[in-house]
């Protein structure tokens, strides 16, 4: 009798597990009839991302929207996220800081946002839940008289997602403005209907084909994360075609 190796266990981190594919989140019907979310169309609109490119992955049609119709947009990037490729001998955490902010300022004119304030608050890439505290301090006075604030979900299963959303929603709350959270990563690890998504908080935003066309062109800017760094495993790309798929489609999510 021929004895069968044990499958391996499944990956601890839902990120690098086997994703969900885009065909089965493009078949599900609620995403079509969740309600409109209501943008300003007038006054300034704070968008934080624990890493640049969050914001674009999770809000860039939205940022086209609201730069359309002339909000006054602050981009905060929490980290310069330097800690994409740690073991790259390509480049270095300084170097990738400065690339991907780079980029970041490339992606925000495709989406006809070059006028946009960025602030880089410069928390170490991965450990943001240690300076929870200090984000919400550092984003306060960036609140004062805001429309709107978007930020990353705080059950986003990416430590750095979930704690600098909960310094937003801290932030915000105190400041009394209006925050929605946008997932990235919930997309590779839920399903339709996931019982873990609160799925009655979601509103969408809708995009034309204009509008999609500009997203698609701004995540294309962010060449560190969906390209190969080099031939090395260090250096592969973070979000290869099936994860950036979750972001190139017309509608973007928001929890309320």
């Amino acid at each position: 009798m021929t004895s069968r190796t044990p499958a391996p266990p499944p990956p601890a981190d839902p990120i690098q597990a086997l994703g969900t594919p885009e065909s089965v989140w493009r078949a599900w019907s609620r995403l079509g009839l969740l309600p409109a979310a209501a943008l300003p169309d007038h006054g300034r609109v704070v968008i934080v991302a624990a890493h640049p490119d969050d914001e674009v992955l999770g809000a860039g049609g939205t940022i086209a929207r609201l730069a359309a119709a002339g909000a006054q947009l602050t981009i905060v990037s929490v980290t310069d996220g330097e800690a994409s490729h740690p073991h790259s001998t390509r480049v270095t955490p300084t170097q990738l800081a400065a690339i991907r902010a780079g980029e970041l300022r490339e992606a925000l004119t495709a989406l006809g946002a070059p006028e946009a304030e960025v602030v880089r608050l410069r928390i170490a890439d991965t450990r943001v839940a240690v300076h929870e505290n200090e984000i919400v301090a550092a984003i306060e006075p960036y609140l004062d008289g805001a429309r709107l604030c978007l930020a990353p979900w705080t059950a986003d299963v990416h430590s750095d997602h979930e704690a600098a959303g909960r310094a937003v929603v801290t932030a915000a709350r105190v400041a009394a403005v209006d925050c929605w959270t946008y997932p990235v990563w919930m997309w590779h690890w839920a399903r339709p209907g996931d019982t873990r998504v609160p799925w009655d908080r979601a509103v969408a935003v809708r995009m034309s084909q204009q509008v999609a066309d500009l997203k698609q062109r701004a995540v294309h800017r962010f060449v560190s994360q969906i390209r190969p760094l080099g031939p090395d495993p260090a250096d592969a790309a973070i979000l290869p075609p099936d994860e950036l798929a979750h972001h190139l489609r017309d509608i973007e999510v928001f929890f309320t």
